[in-house]
């Protein structure tokens, strides 16, 4: 992002209407432990249900900002409006947030307006490894906790692996990737890795949620081997476009 939008919260950048419209669905993330949902992640959709892929093809670097923050009143409407019991997680690039507490405002705003409390927002931090001021990323994780919002590092373990980040960052939910929990129940390699990252992440006081869990086998092994207690994937529940949908399978049933 230029320098304009990181001193100038008035630049063609910040203002204006998108010149696309969007909508959102809602996957959620259950806690085998307790077998209830603990949170829904807003997940981006075209207005009638298109690809997010669909969706964020058409996020210029111009509209970033003006995107992100759509993203949040967006999600934060719908959940009030289908009276979202759990906690609400919201995705967001770290490149978008110029200066954390001016670019929060628009999210306190719509959530004082249909009551929605700050303890029941999560922010999922996507595509850490594209940001290169790993202070400015820490800035927004710590502005965000004083706040009262949770954070979590998204999709950890894909890629470039994300593990140097908790060196410098504090986050409250590491969200372990797909790539990582595929087969996990029988794949000898997953297992010490996925173990590995549990005990880093206890020691480091963070809670661990696995991601793209798609049967029993997954979803058990991981509960009762690895430890980890919130799950998320299509065992559990598809998204849902603008509805909160059932989860009627947990690993004890």
């Amino acid at each position: 992002m230029s320098n304009c939008a990181r001193t100038d919260h008035h630049c063609q950048r910040c203002e204006g209407p998108l010149p696309f419209e969007f909508s959102m669905a809602f996957q959620p993330i259950v806690d085998v432990a307790t077998q209830r949902i603990v949170t829904h992640e807003a997940l981006v959709r075209g207005i009638n249900g298109e690809s997010a892929y669909q969706v964020l093809s058409q996020v210029s670097d111009m509209l970033l900002y003006r995107f992100d923050q759509a993203c949040r009143v967006k999600a934060i409407e719908l959940a009030a409006q289908l009276e979202m019991p759990s906690a609400l997680s919201i995705n967001f690039l770290p490149n978008a947030v110029y200066e954390p507490e001016a670019c929060i405002q628009a999210t306190l705003e719509i959530s004082e307006r249909v009551g929605w409390p700050a303890e029941r927002l999560v922010f999922e931090i996507t595509e850490t490894e594209s940001v290169t001021d790993r202070a400015h990323l820490r800035n927004i994780i710590d502005t965000y906790r004083q706040m009262g919002f949770t954070t979590a590092l998204d999709d950890f373990g894909k890629g470039h692996a994300n593990l140097d980040l908790l060196a410098d960052l504090r986050p409250d939910k590491l969200k372990i990737d797909r790539a990582l929990v595929m087969d996990c129940h029988r794949d000898t390699r997953r297992q010490i890795l996925l173990k590995s990252v549990v005990d880093i992440a206890t020691q480091l006081d963070i809670e661990t949620v696995a991601e793209g869990i798609e049967c029993r086998d997954e979803a058990r092994w991981l509960h009762e081997e690895a430890g980890i207690v919130q799950h998320q994937g299509f065992y559990y529940a598809r998204p849902a476009f603008e509805a909160l949908p059932p989860v009627s399978v947990f690993t004890d049933s």
